[in-house]
Order: C-alpha cells, then sequence, then structure tokens
C-alpha cells in the first residue's frame, strides 16, 4: 500500500492581497497545511527545480501548487509549460486559480497539463466561498510519498 503524507501547498500568487484572502480562505475551510507562497514564476520554476536562490533546499514532499496565470518574469503558462516538461515536477498537482474564464485559456492550461482550472470571482464573498470549497477539494487530494 502506497504511504500519503500531509501536502505542501506552493501558492503562487503576485497580488499579496489575493494570496493573503486565499490563505485565509484555506484555513477557514480548515487546510493546516504548510503554505509557502511565492510572488512571480521565474522564482517559483527556480524553488521546484532548486535552481539560483533554491540551490540545496529540502522541499517538503509531496505538493500541490496553486498557480495564477498573470505573473511577473515568467507567466502562469511557461511556469506550467516548464514543470510538466521535467521528470522532476511533472507529478506535482497543479490547480489553475485566476481570474481569467476564456474557454481557450482554460484549454491552453489542460493542454499544458494543469490539472485543476479555479477561476476567481471578482466578488469579495463569492472569491471567499470559492477559495473554501477550493480548500474542501485540498483537504481530500493524495499525492505519492517521494522515496
Amino acid at each position: 500500500m502506497e504511504q500519503f503524507e500531509a501536502v505542501m501547498i506552493l501558492l503562487v500568487e503576485d497580488d499579496p492581497g489575493h494570496a493573503m484572502l486565499i490563505e485565509k480562505n484555506l484555513r477557514r475551510a480548515g487546510i493546516a497545511n504548510e503554505i509557502m507562497m511565492l510572488n512571480d514564476g521565474q522564482k517559483a520554476v527556480d524553488f521546484l527545480l532548486k535552481r539560483d536562490g533554491y540551490t540545496g533546499d529540502t522541499h517538503p514532499a509531496p505538493m500541490v501548487m496553486l498557480l495564477d496565470l498573470n505573473l511577473p518574469v515568467l507567466d502562469g503558462y511557461q511556469v506550467l509549460k516548464i514543470i510538466k516538461n521535467d521528470e522532476r515536477t511533472k507529478q506535482i498537482p497543479v490547480v489553475i486559480l485566476t481570474t481569467t474564464d476564456n474557454p481557450a485559456e482554460v484549454a491552453k492550461c489542460y493542454e499544458l497539463g494543469c490539472n485543476v482550472y479555479v477561476t476567481k470571482p471578482v466578488e469579495y464573498e463569492a472569491f471567499s466561498k470559492a477559495i473554501q470549497n477550493l480548500g474542501l477539494l485540498l483537504s481530500i487530494i493524495k499525492v505519492p510519498k517521494k522515496e
């Protein structure tokens, strides 16, 4: 039988207000997992591939990534493409969390390998509820433990 452990949530979001609301509402949904926040796509790639300032880091594994699309340096599409094409990171579940609900954008993310696509509502209460619902999903996700 495969072993499971708590997943670390990597939140890649450049808007500090959104990042705070996402964390707050995940906590409201009962998520006690570690949440690491990065504010640009390049930092996310460097963190995951242990490059530049993250060389030699030991990451809590396994992890789930919550990824915004509109990011500085590398956008979410570029991050998704890089990590899904790298043997070390391709199995990390990626939840796209963005304000865009354009069907072409949604399709592009799935083609690049995202696992779930969630649209962030603009209205505060709807946003809070959407993140709490995402928290319920995250609470039941199982990711294989790395050996």
